[in-house]
């Protein structure tokens, strides 16, 4: 037993050590810059989708037909420019942690972004309209490319200021005016490169970086169909481009979702022929195995990293965290917690991350396997629906116990990964405190 507690000590100090590399810290504050967008944003997409039968109807004739329009579009305009925020941030603590300029690198940043990036749209009608900004590409199917951006932004505009290859100012010009035009080499640098990569790929491919990242990641998944192989696939996928800055329900689900639904419409066929059973042929894999089992309160069951924090974190910045990720996450809302810890490339919560959501398939893929749950038809629940309940009105007694299950497993699982983060912000809130107190006594 010790053995294998140190060499599990040893793998979460690697991770520690992993953790603290300069892109990893940057990648971290960065995304932290998110949280605050991303619980506002939670607060209004909740107010606008709770799961409550006839709730639309009651507002709606209230407050009339639209009266959600104002709720969307403040969720809209939070979550739909994550990746403007998330470019912005990591640029900005690379170039700050080196010393430099932060927030000319994070202009920059910002910029060559945009270079890469569509600057189109097609309407329906089919026309293309061109000189706007796609929300499409700068929320969270353009995270990645984000990262890519900010990272390389961050390096190459702090190397060459570290090598003094800029436009230095005499002495006596205000330090705006001068950091302005130290800028102005390295942006011209970044841009011109952005701008030749677009360029290549515009003309080669009638492409883009962002758009060539998401066709890429979708040819993997269209041979996935109902196995366990192919849910272990698909869950593996959503948790893994989750936890890169990707969107993974989005991306996997939205090649996937047709096929899932088809299965579930046979089902629906064999109910009707009074043959609903994995021995007459229904289908395992549904779309409600993945949205209810596999990702209830958000991808990677992070309901389960929640409810371990709330009970066992000493970290201020955790405790927090989890407590205002709580109730959010309670209804499959966990934008908070994945971009404010963040769980996006934090090495300390990968395995678990991607674990926890396999043992929920797993679980869920042996329960209907075996007959203790029905296979699901086309039946479907609001998607805010909480665990427990969802699990109830789809399956029963024995779906809710089912999530139940599956619930107290990634809480377990969670556990001692969360303690290692919690164990890294604590030493990072000592040495703040420590810094403080030396401010202090110099005054």
């Amino acid at each position: 037993m010790k053995n294998i507690s140190k060499v599990f000590d040893n793998f979460l100090n690697g991770i520690a050590r992993v953790a603290n590399t300069k892109p990893l810290v940057a990648l971290k504050d960065g995304f932290v810059l998110t949280m605050p967008l991303t619980l506002i944003g939670s607060i209004f997409l909740l107010l606008a989708n709770l799961p409550i039968e006839g709730y639309n109807d009651f507002m709606a004739n209230i407050f009339g037909a639209q009266w959600d329009v104002g709720l969307n579009q403040v969720s809209g305009s939070t979550f739909d420019i994550l990746a403007l925020v998330t470019v912005i941030g990591i640029a900005y603590f690379y170039t700050r942690n080196e010393g430099e300029d932060g927030i000319a690198s994070a202009v920059i940043a910002v910029v060559a972004f945009l270079v890469v990036s569509p600057s189109s749209v097609i309407s329906e009608a089919g026309e293309e309209i061109g000189g706007v900004i796609p929300k499409t590409w700068v929320g969270a199917q353009g995270v990645i490319t984000a990262i890519i951006i900010g990272l390389i932004t961050g390096f190459v505009f702090t190397a060459l200021v570290k090598r003094k290859i800029t436009i230095k100012m005499p002495e006596g010009v205000p330090v705006g005016v001068a950091n302005a035009f130290t800028a102005l080499v390295p942006g011209f640098i970044i841009i011109l490169g952005s701008m030749i990569i677009y360029q290549v790929l515009i003309t080669t491919t009638n492409s883009t970086v962002p758009e060539l990242i998401f066709e890429a990641l979708q040819v993997p998944l269209q041979n996935l169909s109902d196995s366990f192989l192919g849910g272990l696939v698909i869950t593996l996928l959503i948790s893994l481009l989750f936890w890169a800055g990707l969107h993974g329900p989005n991306i996997v689900m939205g090649v996937m979702a047709p096929i899932l639904t088809a299965n579930s419409i046979a089902n629906n066929e064999l109910l009707e022929a009074g043959n609903l059973s994995v021995e007459k042929g229904a289908h395992i894999m549904t779309p409600q195995v993945i949205d209810l089992f596999v990702k209830f309160g958000g991808t990677g069951l992070t309901l389960g990293l929640l409810i371990a924090a709330v009970l066992s974190a000493k970290s201020e910045q955790l405790k927090s965290l989890s407590k205002l990720s709580l109730l959010p996450g309670i209804f499959n809302i966990n934008e908070p917690v994945i971009f404010g810890l963040p769980i996006v490339y934090n090495p300390y919560l990968l395995v678990p991350f991607i674990l926890a959501p396999v043992v929920g398939l797993t679980i869920t893929y042996i329960a209907i396997a075996t007959g203790f749950m029905t296979p699901f038809t086309g039946v479907q629940v609001p998607w805010t629906t909480p665990p427990i309940i969802s699990g109830f009105i789809i399956g029963g007694f024995k779906g809710a116990l089912t999530q139940l299950v599956i619930l107290i497993l990634s809480v377990l699982i969670y556990l001692p990964f969360m303690k290692k983060q919690d164990q890294a912000f604590i030493e990072n809130e000592k040495s703040a405190e420590l810094s403080e107190d030396l401010v202090e006594n110099v005054h």
